[in-house]
């Protein structure tokens, strides 16, 4: 920590250094941003996603800022206002933005090593909430295989890995604590088109921790749900109602009803930032974000002559609808995952749990 994360750190110019997801898994390299507007355009054009990440980058797009400006004024105002609309769905982007200019209009002395200081500890934060993330999911798979006495097979859905969250991840970290403990199990990896970040992200990081997994075609867990074959379901979220509705990846709600069908349990693992309380009912007033339709006409790829490629894969003329994220209604979630405990999707207990942030 301390500046220095799996997927992005400080560098010695004091610069942002991240992983270039959209070359993953394929091309392993790194973008240097060096002033708030690469932070906003690694944000828009998902050099950087996931919605810990996104505000962890955002949160550090703040402290670039003001390194630009080296005072509050109009010109940061506007950089930061750019910044925070970026991109529409994930809640964690406008709430870094929000906490770091509160926190910096506050401050005293140099505004640009309080602005480090302060994006920094933010980070430091989120990552000690993913490993309670992590401990209090792995009870819940580490109780499976006890009554089970086998592989426990867990499936998940986009990628909500470090990739996504500093700095163990959400959906995943539970994964990766529950494997640290010798718990034998099996993930199956939607591949989550489009754009694949199952297939492309969560089977890299898996396989980088050498955890056992499977990528599977998106409408595959049902099939699997209902024969048994998927113990538990982890997701992540780009934001959370105040009554626990989900919106997450595209793809989300539909492994929820199938769940919800078999009687599988469904959790969504998120850190608080992911709340958004301002908003009750999620499926009528948390904002989904559409998508330039090339995402889903074309799909990129390595190559046999080992390039790294983009192939169109629809015909010439034919349009394509591409939202970002849906929304699970709490009536479908088994439970919320936080680094405060894991609580039921339900309006009254989620109040009576975080009654000090409403």
């Amino acid at each position: 920590m301390n500046g220095i994360y799996k997927a992005l750190w400080l560098n010695e110019e004091g610069d942002l250094e991240v992983i270039d997801q959209t070359l993953l898994p394929h091309v392993e390299t790194t973008k240097v941003l060096k002033t708030c507007e690469d932070a906003t355009l690694a944000i828009a054009d998902m050099t950087v996603r996931g919605a810990g990440v996104i505000g962890s980058v955002a949160a550090f797009g703040v402290y670039l800022a003001v390194r630009q400006t080296k005072i509050l004024d109009s010109e940061f105002n506007a950089k930061v206002q750019a910044l925070k609309d970026a991109r529409p769905t994930a809640v964690n982007l406008q709430w870094a933005v929000e906490l770091m200019v509160e926190r910096l209009r506050n401050a005293s002395g140099d505004l640009v090593v309080k602005a480090k200081e302060e994006a920094i500890a933010l980070n430091n934060d989120e990552a000690e909430k993913s490993l309670e993330i992590a401990r209090l999911g792995a009870d819940l798979i580490e109780a499976i295989a006890k009554r089970e006495n086998r592989k426990v097979n867990i499936l998940t859905h986009c990628n909500a890995g470090w990739l996504a969250v500093i700095d163990m991840g959400t959906a995943l970290a539970p994964i990766y604590e529950a494997k640290r403990r010798g718990i034998d199990l099996h993930v199956w990896v939607d591949e989550t088109r489009p754009r694949n970040q199952g297939a492309n992200l969560t089977a890299w990081e898996l396989g980088q921790d050498g955890v056992e997994h499977t990528i599977i075609a998106d409408n595959t867990g049902g099939h699997l749900m209902q024969h048994g074959m998927v113990d538990i379901v982890f997701v992540g979220a780009d934001r959370v109602s105040r009554q626990g509705d989900v919106a997450n990846k595209i793809g989300t709600y539909l492994k929820a009803l199938a769940a919800h069908a078999h009687s599988v349990p469904f959790y969504v693992a998120f850190p608080t930032s992911t709340f958004d309380f301002e908003v009750i009912d999620g499926v009528k007033d948390i904002p989904i974000e559409t998508r330039s339709e090339d995402e889903v006409r074309y799909m990129v790829g390595l190559h046999e002559n080992g390039n790294v490629e983009k192939v169109l894969v629809v015909p010439q003329g034919s349009r394509a609808l591409n939202y970002g994220f849906d929304v699970t209604p709490n009536r479908y979630i088994t439970g919320l995952i936080t680094e405060r405990g894991i609580v039921d999707a339900d309006l009254l207990k989620i109040e009576e749990l975080f009654e000090d942030l409403i």
